[in-house]
């Protein structure tokens, strides 16, 4: 497989992909059979959907991601691609090896069909760029090779023969004949009848059920190709007001739909390319830039399953100055008061109300009043909870000072109902610290995250802090000593023969974390920090301990076992001992297998302590 493709990341799939294509591409990967490795280090196989797909992606030669496949996507990679590539690295990560694809296999031929055809396009377009086309060539047929071999041979027939085939297709495939009067009625502006059956049919497919088993691959998925196909081409009729009227219609009914659908996001992502054209026909429209925009923000704000997330393009255009903007504002801020006269402080209202700050500020921004931002969201914070946005505010302004009130004031309101927020608000006076060069405070937030949440994470996080204001020592005795009894070291601190706490109060404490109740001493935590710091004696005594307050298979054994098996066979050995007979009281396949790795470690512990008898009576 070629490195290029092997060492792929996320982010690089959703660069080349797009969120959404990923997305449906993540889903298909049960989809992908005979999966294999092309000459060139690509990948080829076959992925189900409507019907079966040959699909292969590979690395250009400048690194760039290739893909080809026979499905009818054609604006960009496909969901087909991204599940052959995720395939294949589930494949490498399990160490499976990909076999060579069979030249003699369909697979293969199809694949270089495809091929053959891309070349025979290029080839033509060669000719063309020589002036060598020939008298007879169709312009409309020189986009894709199919199209120009279809050409060559309807350009040998006469005029009745043509017709003669039209009726023949028209009559055994009723999307011709629909496509043929179709047409005539948009050319002609006859499409009276033409938007009456697209109407119909948007009421019609909306109100299918929606609903997927990928298991059986069985289901029903509507097909709005037809609908976004008729937008499309009544937008390009020039007929903007009306796409926006039916896409109006659309989006009332595909949100029910949506809101029902069990389809892996497939309705979502088909009414999301509809609205695509939707809005493209209100910036098109007879509406007022500022009204433009207004309907938009509201179409956005009504989203609440992401389909129209590739739509925010349109509201943010250039094409809209300053002066559609104030009027923008002018609305938002009217909505808002309005708001405030009708609607409690539920959470659905808070939301509803969120959004309309979050347009109002952009408005306000883009309008030339940005002064007007802060006031409004200091206004709104207690309403809307909407602390971290303000404080992100005033910290892209400069204004640290008054971010950092804000963020102990919030902090304060929403430590005990709203945890994420205050969280929030926490990291950022953290930041502000650490922005600020106080690397005492930035230790002591470190400290406190510590006592919040124990883990090995948070007491490395807090030893790096420590060490760079060199009280390590004394903070890591005092933090052992907190995983022993569960009392902060700083509310102790002096008491006694405790010894003095290092570091200083930070500006807001957290309380304990939302889990359950931790239970003192904190043995897990106590155990991964010896693990950590290589004491092999404390760690065994550690877990002794643990093992008194665990029943068998609970708590730290494997990690254990693993760590002291040099230095305490008889240790290591007794915990996969235990193990063993764990799994074998399970009498499932899967737990003889996992008995089966604990024996073989055992073996290699015997055998390295010169002990082959105990080996032999096990």
């Amino acid at each position: 497989m070629d490195e290029n493709l092997h060492n792929l990341t996320w982010d690089d799939l959703r660069q080349w992909a797009g969120g959404k294509v990923l997305g449906r591409g993540k889903t298909y990967i049960k989809n992908v059979r005979d999966l294999a490795r092309t000459e060139n280090g690509g990948l080829a196989a076959w992925v189900s959907g409507s019907d079966d797909y040959a699909t292969r992606v590979e690395a250009g030669r400048d690194g760039d991601l290739e893909s080809l496949c026979t499905c009818p996507y054609q604006w960009g990679p496909c969901k087909h691609a991204v599940a052959v590539i995720l395939a294949g690295l589930e494949q490498i990560e399990a160490g499976r090896v990909i076999p060579p694809i069979d030249r003699a296999g369909e697979l293969y031929r199809t694949l270089v069909d495809q091929v053959d055809v891309d070349d025979d396009d290029d080839d033509r377009e060669e000719d063309d760029d020589d002036g060598k086309t020939g008298a007879g060539t169709n312009v409309a047929a020189q986009s894709h090779a199919p199209d120009r071999h279809i050409a060559a041979i309807l350009g040998t027939k006469s005029k009745d023969e043509l017709i003669s085939l039209v009726l023949a297709l028209a009559a055994r495939h009723p999307e011709v004949e629909r496509k043929i009067i179709e047409d005539e009625q948009l050319h002609s502006g006859r499409i009276d009848k033409l938007v009456a059956a697209l109407r119909r049919e948007i009421r019609t497919v909306t109100r299918e059920e929606a609903w997927y088993n990928p298991w059986n691959e069985e289901g029903h998925r509507p097909d709005y190709s037809h609908i976004q196909e008729q937008l499309a081409a009544l937008l390009g009729q020039g007929q903007a007001d009306l796409v926006l009227d039916l896409g109006r219609e659309l989006w009332q009914e595909g949100k029910t739909q949506v809101e029902q659908a069990d389809d892996e996001g497939d309705s979502a992502e088909q009414i999301g390319a509809c609205m695509e054209i939707v809005f493209r026909a209100a910036m098109a429209s007879s509406l007022s830039r500022p009204a433009q925009v207004l309907w938009m923000i509201d179409t956005l704000m009504e989203d609440q399953y992401s389909m129209c997330d590739a739509c925010e393009q349109f509201a943010r255009s250039p094409v809209y100055g300053q002066g559609d903007w104030v009027e923008v504002a002018a609305n938002l801020e009217e909505r808002l008061i309005a708001m405030t006269k009708r609607r409690s402080g539920d959470l659905s209202g808070r939301y509803d109300r969120t959004m309309i700050i979050d347009w109002l500020s952009e408005a306000l921004k883009n309008s030339g009043q940005e002064e007007k931002v802060v006031p409004l969201l200091e206004r709104e914070v207690d309403a809307t909870l909407g602390y971290e946005r303000l404080v992100d505010t005033l910290l892209q302004a400069g204004n640290h000072e008054l971010a950092r009130r804000w963020c102990i004031e919030g902090y304060q309101k929403t430590a005990t109902t709203a945890a994420g927020i205050a969280a929030g608000l926490q990291r950022r006076l953290r930041e502000l610290a650490v922005r600020e060069k106080k690397r005492d405070l930035v230790a002591a937030y470190r400290a406190d995250d510590f006592f919040a949440s124990p883990s090995i994470a948070t007491f490395s996080e807090l030893r790096q802090a420590a060490e760079q204001i060199g009280c390590w020592p004394a903070v890591r005795s005092a933090s052992l000593a907190f995983l022993e009894s569960g009392q902060r070291p700083e509310r102790a601190s002096g008491q006694g023969d405790r010894p003095p706490w290092p570091l200083p109060a930070p500006e807001v404490v957290a309380g304990p974390s939302g889990r359950s109740p931790r239970e003192y001493p904190d043995l897990s935590t106590l155990i991964d920090i010896a693990l950590r710091e290589q004491r092999l004696d404390d760690v065994v005594s550690l877990y002794q301990a643990q093992r008194q307050t665990r029943r068998p298979g609970v708590g730290k054994g494997r990690e254990v076992a693993a760590a002291v098996a040099a230095t305490h066979p008889d240790v290591a050995l007794a915990i996969w001992q235990e193990l063993v007979i764990t799994r074998i009281k399970l009498v499932k396949p899967s737990a003889y297998e996992e008995a089966a790795v604990y024996l073989r470690k055992m073996r290699t512990v015997y055998q390295q302590t010169e002990r082959p008898g105990g080996w032999e009576e096990l």
